[in-house]
């Protein structure tokens, strides 16, 4: 995802996708552990895409407060 297609989610959609991510994340993770994942790459698009979505989600609540 890109930031534009970030900063264009709602709050509640940002939380619901970050959980989404991070599971699908933890579960891509589990399985390149036990046999080696085509392209290991997409484990760090992933976690990029998980911590981009975070930043975005603690600067709206800074912005808030």
């Amino acid at each position: 995802m890109e930031n534009k297609d970030i900063e264009a989610l709602s709050t509640q959609e940002l939380i619901d996708k970050i959980k989404e991510e991070k599971a699908g994340l933890n579960k891509m993770t589990l399985n390149h552990a036990i046999s080696p994942v085509e392209r290991p790459s997409t484990i760090r698009v992933n976690r990029r895409n998980v911590a981009r979505m975070l930043t975005v989600l603690n600067k709206r609540n800074k912005a808030s407060k």
